[in-house]
């Protein structure tokens, strides 16, 4: 009785030990700078007038639509997400899904409600350019840091683990990312169609560079981050 109760402890031991160890601070910390950064990016392509990443192209297509707010929409739309990744790529979902799901769409709407509407924030072509720069940056590198975290990934992002999945992995990731990315894109431009949008506020040369170059950067990216934790 003596020997199972302590295998039994040392067992629970064990299990915390993994706990702490996923959930130590490095992880922890890498995961919430990265979904910051993912908030940062979206902000700075919807003030490049350049166009938006394609998940933000959607959800601004839509939620121009139902005339709905940007961040409540996409938490809308991250619900069912979610739904679907519970029954397909569970093992996708932490808490950093969570995180990212609420925080990502207000973050975007507080940097862009500062700087637009309260500073009064003016963008030229070579600011343009240069937020154009910083989303496409922040977005591999932010997605890459909560990525290698592993403590749970956007329920976006998980859409082209579950495309591997249902091919048995005869989709690449990359190539998954790429085709998750234009199907948003197309849907955004008829939902900004159909509402009288300006097509010029959610599709442009960032959207096309995002949907080409997102899966491929943060591979890269991804590789780096893993090595340092």
């Amino acid at each position: 009785m003596n020997r199972m109760k302590n295998v039994s402890r040392q067992m629970t031991e064990m299990d915390n030990g993994r706990i702490l160890q996923r959930y130590s601070l490095k992880r922890v910390t890498f995961m919430l700078v990265g979904i910051v950064l993912i908030g940062m990016c979206v902000a700075a392509y919807r003030m490049s007038g350049f166009g938006v990443d394609p998940f933000t192209c959607m959800n601004l297509g839509i939620s121009g639509f139902n005339g709905m707010l940007f961040g409540t929409w996409q938490l809308i739309i991250n619900i069912i997400l979610l739904i679907i990744v519970f029954f397909t790529v569970r093992h996708c979902i932490g808490i950093g899904t969570i995180i990212n799901m609420i925080c990502v769409g207000y973050i975007a709407d507080f940097l862009c409600w500062i700087l637009q509407d309260k500073m009064g924030f003016v963008t030229t072509l070579p600011i343009q350019i240069g937020l154009l720069v910083i989303g496409t940056l922040f977005a591999s590198v932010g997605c890459a840091m909560y990525m290698a975290a592993e403590l749970g990934i956007a329920p976006y992002d998980s859409v082209a683990f579950i495309i591997t999945k249902i091919t048995k992995d005869k989709v690449s990731f990359r190539m998954a990312r790429i085709v998750s990315d234009i199907t948003c894109v197309c849907i955004g431009v008829i939902f900004c169609i159909i509402s009288h949008g300006r097509l010029s506020a959610i599709i442009g040369i960032g959207t096309l560079v995002n949907a080409f170059c997102n899966g491929p950067l943060i591979q890269f990216f991804k590789k780096i981050f893993q090595n340092n934790l």
